[in-house]
């Protein structure tokens, strides 16, 4: 089979079953350097891989997931970088739910700031959808 996307959906990565991996396991099964991961890192606040004590990279599979939708996006859809975090930036906005008008008292503190943890969540389940 072409290792060609076809619909605009990215290609279906098979991930190991494993708790978590180094950064030359994700960049073999992405098909990209190590050093292509750590700009992208740097790049994509989103990609925030853990650090072992040793100060290794561990990434866990839905940060895997996370890196092989910007790979897609960059490789596979022609996004330039600054198209891309646009664009992920959208599909976490189309994931969220927009707030309803509430009626604010007046001294009410202003709603809290959104959960990085959140939009992290929202971003992996539309690439669960994707696949």
């Amino acid at each position: 089979m072409s290792s060609k996307v076809r619909d605009n959906q990215p290609p279906v990565l098979s991930i190991p079953d494993q708790p978590y991996f180094r950064i030359g396991q994700v960049a073999k099964l992405l098909g990209v350097e190590t050093h292509v991961l750590r700009f992208w890192e740097s790049e994509f606040p989103i990609i925030q891989p853990t650090r072992a004590p040793s100060g290794r990279r561990i990434y866990h599979r839905r940060d895997v997931e996370i890196l092989a939708l910007v790979r897609h996006l960059l490789h596979g859809q022609g996004y330039t970088i600054a198209g891309a975090r646009r664009r992920l930036e959208e599909m976490a906005a189309e994931q969220t739910p927009a707030p309803q008008a509430e009626a604010k008292e007046p001294g009410a503190a202003p709603a809290p700031p959104q959960d990085k943890t959140r939009i992290i969540g929202e971003l992996k389940d539309i690439l669960k959808m994707l696949k």
